[in-house]
């Protein structure tokens, strides 16, 4: 079965006036169909420019990256992605209903398919109550909501999250864990970055955690942590080692 993700020796790195700043180095990983897979790390250990890499924001200085076998720098390998970013903006002089609307039309669906699926989604994010109010008006979690809904409209078979439940009160990360096991139960694949460690012991399936941009640990989360052990624990601990570790070289 061709892998969701597939990277092999990726690797980012930016000029800057001190040298050079490896962002990213010789990351190998790969996420099957249909897991939810977390990607974890401390600030600046590279998850974002590594999903930037897979959305083909930019360019890796090395190594491979593809998604469903195809190379990302390729766009039919976007066209199964769906997108959240990590602080959702959008045109709020919109409505819901019409931000949906404008997205199915942008992936050139029919009238018939925005209409059903705009429907669907609303509902499925609980906004069809608000769905004609502006989306100036709605509340962060409400916000969230709609821009996840904008990431399903073209119902992608990869949906990519940046921190999604960062800022969300206890109901709205539920919300999010809901969304997320619903698209695992449809066979999608679901790849998010998070800071909320909790979270991700609920819903993955696998995790990674980078630290000062290499893979540092990838598994099963009860494959990686001990008995009665958190995967909070666990990751502190491997963050602060590999850290003192790199220190001392």
């Amino acid at each position: 079965m061709t892998a969701a993700i597939r990277t092999r020796g990726l690797g980012v790195t930016f000029p800057s006036r001190q040298g050079a700043v490896r962002a990213l180095h010789n990351l190998d990983l790969t996420v099957e169909p249909g897991t939810v897979f977390g990607f974890l790390g401390p600030n600046g250990a590279g998850k974002t420019t590594a999903i930037q890499v897979l959305l083909g924001f930019i360019q890796a200085t090395t190594g491979t990256a593809a998604l469903f076998g195809e190379p990302v720098t390729e766009s039919i390998a976007r066209e199964r992605i769906g997108y959240l970013t990590e602080n959702p903006d959008t045109y709020t002089f919109l409505s819901g209903r019409e931000l949906l609307t404008m997205t199915g039309r942008l992936f050139r669906m029919s009238g018939r398919q925005i209409r059903l699926r705009t429907g669907q989604l609303l509902e499925e994010t609980g906004l069809t109550a608000v769905a004609d109010r502006r989306i100036a008006g709605y509340s962060r979690g409400m916000r969230q909501r709609i821009c996840m809904a904008q990431a399903l409209m073209n119902d992608p078979d990869l949906l990519i999250l940046d921190e999604p439940t960062g800022g969300l009160d206890p109901l709205g990360r539920m919300e999010v864990r809901r969304l997320i096991a619903a698209r695992r139960a449809a066979g999608k694949t679901v790849f998010f970055s998070s800071h909320e460690l909790s979270e991700v012991e609920l819903v993955c399936d696998r995790v990674a955690i980078l630290v000062g941009g290499e893979l540092a640990a990838e598994g099963r989360v009860d494959e990686l942590i001990r008995p009665g052990e958190s995967l909070e624990r666990y990751f502190i601990e491997l963050a602060t080692s590999k850290n003192r570790g790199k220190e001392q070289r």
